[in-house]
């Protein structure tokens, strides 16, 4: 803004006004559709959205201004009205016509001021009396009223801006904090210049003064809402690392390939496992699969998954697994096993549900027993056909106390191939939108004659690690493949 007898002021050009009008046009659509984008939804509980409403809710804060300042530029004053050498006040609110016209309001209210040195006089604009909250009847203030007006902090601030600007020479550009008569706490940015006389000596002090309070609260929300947000990811970030610490403390310590017996005696089976984080949640799922030698000579295996994801999850299913396998050792066949873990997951302080396959191999009569509660039934793999063993019933861990489960049997060969995962393996639209041929358990079955042309235990997995290790998969899955020697 230049000042009206600025020393080296050149003549300003008038704006076009045809070019005024397109642009003030322009604001007043654009500020409706990021208004629009703030009405959609509830960001309570999001801190991601939170921070997204607060960064339109500025956007719309700045394109007020935007607006209110192109329609001072356009209508300007009539020069008949103005008293001899006043002031272009920049008071004159834009007057928007149509349906358009609530969509621009007042937000970055600008008004201006002169103060006169030889007279201690001051001139205030109409604007300038709204912004702060004083009637015209009391006059403007001088420059020795107006630090009574602002936090005791920023006194200091509006003394070193007048002062540059009357003694150095400086232009003005501060802010500084008011407190009107009824006590509202207003924001105002102030830039301005001094005037200077014929003998180059400053006269006067001219300024203009914007009232910026909803636009520094909006930055203020944006700022908080962003931190806020880093903070949540920082925490994610923490927890992830901490279910991911959990997990592999947790699970078997072998990875790939195992053979049972480890003691020197003959090899009954050929194991290999591999666990599949999901491709879309940053969280760890409460997934396991695990394989161990009993001291009877008997071998367990197991897969299961707890609801939930993060350290709560992975806590979880470190509290199951670990009571499984002393269950286990304790000779406990899978069906009372079972109800011994929904009797625990039942009373445990953080309720949860739980799905959980439980077999116990016996190498000397190849005899598989197995249970279930609420999970994909195994799938074996013979002379290159695979089906689906029939499951005994069993209801989710922790869905009701006193839950019983019954027990199956299935006698093997050797050359069986059993497949135990979670049923995560395929993505969640494919199991609602797709027919049942295409759930995760029947891709596995299309598989077999992939599985039988395998060498390995470790083959097969490699082979449903390629099968199902695709970006739309939305869950953790684990997949243990047994091998009967």
């Amino acid at each position: 803004m230049p000042s009206p007898t600025h020393a080296d002021h050149t003549a300003a050009q008038p704006p076009d006004i045809g070019a005024v009008d397109a642009l003030i046009s322009q604001a007043r659509q654009l500020r409706t559709r990021v208004d629009a984008v703030l009405r959609d939804g509830d960001t309570a509980g999001d801190p991601q959205l939170r921070w997204q409403r607060a960064l339109c809710d500025l956007a719309v804060h700045q394109l007020d201004d935007l607006g209110t300042h192109l329609g001072q530029l356009r209508d300007g004053l009539d020069p008949a009205d103005l008293p001899p050498d006043s002031l272009l006040l920049l008071d004159v609110p834009l007057q928007p016509t149509g349906p358009d016209a609530a969509a621009v309001g007042a937000l970055g209210r600008a008004g201006s001021a002169q103060w006169d040195l030889l007279t201690d006089g001051a001139q205030w604009s109409d604007e300038l009396y709204r912004i702060f909250g004083r009637s015209p009847a009391d006059g403007p203030l001088t420059l020795d009223e107006l630090p009574s007006w602002l936090f005791a902090e920023d006194q200091a601030v509006l003394t070193e801006m007048v002062t540059g600007c009357l003694v150095d020479g400086r232009p003005i550009d501060g802010e500084f904090r008011i407190v009107r008569a009824d006590g509202s706490v207003r924001t105002v940015h102030m830039v301005g210049e001094p005037v200077l006389g014929a003998d180059g000596g400053t006269e006067s002090m001219w300024a203009v003064l914007r009232d910026v309070s909803d636009l520094r609260r909006s930055q203020r929300t944006l700022r908080e809402t962003r931190e806020s947000l880093q903070r949540q990811r920082q925490i994610a970030q923490t927890e992830r690392r901490m279910a991911v610490e959990l997990q592999e403390a947790v699970l078997p310590p072998w990875r790939g390939a195992q053979r049972f017996p480890l003691d020197g005696g003959p090899t009954t089976m050929d194991l290999a496992a591999h666990y599949l984080p999901s491709a879309t949640s940053a969280l760890i799922g409460g997934d396991w699969y695990d394989a161990m030698q009993l001291p009877d000579g008997a071998s367990l295996l197991t897969v299961g998954d707890l609801t939930g994801h993060g350290v709560t999850a992975t806590s979880g299913m470190a509290m199951l697994l670990g009571a499984l396998r002393g269950m286990a050792v304790a000779g406990l066949q899978p069906g009372p096993l079972m109800g011994c873990l929904n009797e625990l997951l039942d009373t445990s302080p953080q309720p949860a549900l739980g799905s959980a396959l439980c077999c116990r191999y016996d190498p000397a009569t190849r005899e598989l027993h197995w249970s279930q509660a609420g999970h994909p039934a195994p799938l074996l793999f013979r002379n290159g056909t695979g089906r689906s063993l029939d499951p005994p019933d069993g209801v989710l861990l922790g869905a009701t106390s006193g839950a019983q489960y019954a027990q199956a049997r299935e006698q093997l060969v050797p050359g069986d191939l059993l497949v135990l995962h979670t049923d995560g393996l395929a993505p969640r639209r494919s199991v609602v939108d797709m027919p049942d041929t295409e759930g995760g358990g029947h891709r596995l079955l299309a598989m077999a004659p992939l599985f039988a042309a395998a060498g390995t235990a470790q083959d097969c997995v490699r082979l449903v690690a390629e099968e199902f290790g695709t970006p739309d998969r939305e869950d953790d899955a684990c997949v243990l493949i047994a091998r009967i020697l």
